[in-house]
């Protein structure tokens, strides 16, 4: 059974710095894509950064030059480096794993809170 397992996330005041951790196990994994979602209160679920097991990496305009996503393929693990913190960075971050080609597989994390105040 699959499992990811979000850690590292918690409280920071605006211009802080806070580190995800995501570790994946489970399965065999490779050839895919690890990302970091997060949703705020009433807002729709969005993509933050994502990374493919080859190392090319992808930001969201909001996180561009401020997060930085990293992977380690021989542990299956996601980190994203969150610096310069805002409050509107305020929300629950979702570990996602998946690959497009056979076989295809999608898995999600329970999410983990990140709480920024001004």
């Amino acid at each position: 059974q699959v499992q990811l397992v979000e850690s590292g996330g918690g409280w920071v005041q605006a211009g802080g710095s806070l580190r995800l951790s995501c570790a994946a196990s489970g399965g065999r994994f490779g050839g895919d894509i690890m990302a970091w979602y997060r949703q705020a209160p009433g807002k729709e679920r969005e993509l933050v950064a994502s990374v493919t097991s080859g190392g090319t990496t992808n930001y969201a305009d909001s996180a561009e030059g401020r997060f930085t996503v990293s992977r380690d393929n021989r542990k299956n693990t996601l980190d994203l480096q969150m610096d310069s913190l805002k409050v509107e960075d305020s929300a629950v971050y979702y570990c996602r794993l998946r690959r497009v080609y056979t076989p295809v597989y999608n898995y999600w994390g329970q999410g983990i809170q990140v709480t920024v105040s001004s």
